[in-house]
């Protein structure tokens, strides 16, 4: 699907870009190849140089890979919109507006502009993230979890392009904060874990008193998800799957609770189970949800949860596509939401997934998370 877009995309692109202009066949040829194949240069990576979840590729290269299909992304909805105002013209009889939208420089100068957002773009998305910090209010949360400070890292998505010193940075920043409770809303890691050794181990070295607990996103289905498991739980994380465990403040408690992913379907692993996720669970205890998808956000209202918290949209990346990214997400794509009697905070993430890390307007965020009891 990302493939036949890409070449969609890639092939509007040159046809637009290069073909009015005075210049040989022969080249017209070469840059239009070139172009079609800097849209698609995942699947050509992904053919020879690791899979499409995780290229294996050198940084450098993934960076300029992606700032080219990014930028291609970014000038085929520009002239989408120049040749929709070239039709409107001409249906209008509007010639000097017509002129203006055909003048030599305008697209070539729109392909230079839009090379150089994207190389911004990219470079944000690779940027270590800084810390929001909002507060909930719960309604019968106990006195003792008053000012409860609880640390949300989602779509951490360590790779080739983020490596094991970019985790050790957000690890740092993490910690600097000293929250009472780290929680990772899935999509730790890309590729195997012999690929990626060097880059998930800073991860061990989070720190809260009560410790960090994890659940799956979908890209830690793609590659040996039994092993990961392993992985992660050798770093002395709580790896939810379908479960939950009790956080206490002498008497009181607190339920943190989390589920898997839907993904989970295609490799015959347990779907996301919230009533196996909360079984046994104490009815007095308010009941924090991981989920690393916000779409069922009312089902866990329904279910009584408190506070869910996800991620997996990362916010929509760029500016304006939020409003596609949640139509397949519930309509929840970034922030915070009030659903029933539950409250919903959806993460950008802290990192981005190597095929298309690119975010325009949408900054990546460390969340720290003060709970307060409601009145």
């Amino acid at each position: 699907m990302l493939s036949t877009i890409g070449l969609l995309m890639g092939v509007y692109v040159a046809l637009r870009l290069f073909w009015p202009l005075r210049l040989p066949v022969w080249l017209k040829v070469l840059l239009s190849l070139l172009l079609v194949a800097i849209a698609v240069q995942l699947r050509i990576v992904a053919t020879f140089w690791g899979t499409m979840a995780s290229p294996e590729i050198p940084k450098l290269a993934i960076a300029v890979l992606a700032t080219g299909s990014t930028a291609v992304l970014l000038l085929a909805l520009v002239m989408l919109v120049m040749d929709v105002g070239l039709l409107g013209a001409w249906v209008l009889r509007r010639p000097r507006v017509t002129a203006a939208l055909r003048a030599p420089w305008l697209r070539p100068g729109a392909g230079l502009l839009a090379l150089l957002v994207s190389a911004w773009g990219v470079s944000q998305g690779m940027a270590v993230p800084k810390t929001r910090q909002i507060e909930v209010a719960i309604a019968g949360l106990p006195a003792a979890f008053e000012g409860y400070r609880v640390l949300q890292l989602t779509d951490i998505h360590a790779s080739r392009l983020l490596t094991g010193d970019w985790v050790r940075q957000v690890v740092a920043e993490s910690n600097a904060l000293t929250p009472d409770l780290v929680v990772i809303t899935g999509d730790l890691i890309d590729g195997t874990v012999q690929a990626r050794r060097n880059d998930f181990r800073p991860l061990g070295e989070l720190r809260a008193p009560d410790g960090v607990i994890a659940i799956t996103g979908n890209h830690e289905y793609y590659a040996q998800y039994s092993e990961w498991m392993q992985a992660f739980r050798a770093l002395h994380m709580q790896v939810l799957e379908n479960s939950h465990v009790q956080v206490r403040r002498g008497d009181a408690a607190m339920t943190i609770a989390g589920v898997t992913d839907p993904v989970a379907a295609r490799y015959g692993l347990p779907l996301p189970d919230l009533e196996a996720a909360l079984a046994g669970a104490d009815p007095a205890a308010p009941v924090i949800l991981l989920d690393h998808r916000p779409r069922n956000a009312k089902d866990a209202a329904a279910r009584g949860v408190k506070l869910q918290l996800s991620g997996h949209t990362h916010g929509g990346q760029i500016l304006g596509m939020d409003q596609l990214v949640k139509r397949a997400n519930g309509g929840f794509v970034s922030g915070r939401y009030r659903v029933d009697d539950m409250t919903l905070y959806v993460s950008n993430g802290a990192g981005l997934w190597a095929g298309f890390p690119a975010r325009i307007g949408v900054p990546s965020e460390i969340t720290l998370i003060t709970l307060r009891r409601a009145p």
